[in-house]
């Protein structure tokens, strides 16, 4: 799930505030071909001098999901638009 974050920077770093270091972010368009630790490292050190403090999966990430762009997700993350599929086609 963190990877998707990668896809739509902009969110993250709305969230976080001006202290948010988005060029700590991997570059990669295929965020699913980035480790999870990567993703995870990247993460942390963006938001390392944030008021919110590092990031943080409980406390952080449904903030940030519940406004992260879903198009932006699915095009960079073919996982994610799978999951998007199966649940619209199940509706």
């Amino acid at each position: 799930m963190e990877s998707w974050f990668l896809a739509d920077p902009e969110t993250p770093a709305e969230y976080y505030g001006r202290e948010f270091n988005k060029n700590a972010l991997k570059a990669n368009p295929k965020v699913q071909e980035i480790s999870k630790s990567d993703v995870l490292n990247c993460l942390k050190e963006a938001t390392r001098k944030t008021t919110k403090g590092p990031y943080h999966k409980t406390q952080h990430a449904p903030h940030i999901l519940e406004k992260i762009g879903p198009e932006r997700v699915r095009k960079a993350a073919p996982e994610c638009d799978r999951l998007f599929q199966e649940v619209l086609a199940r509706l």
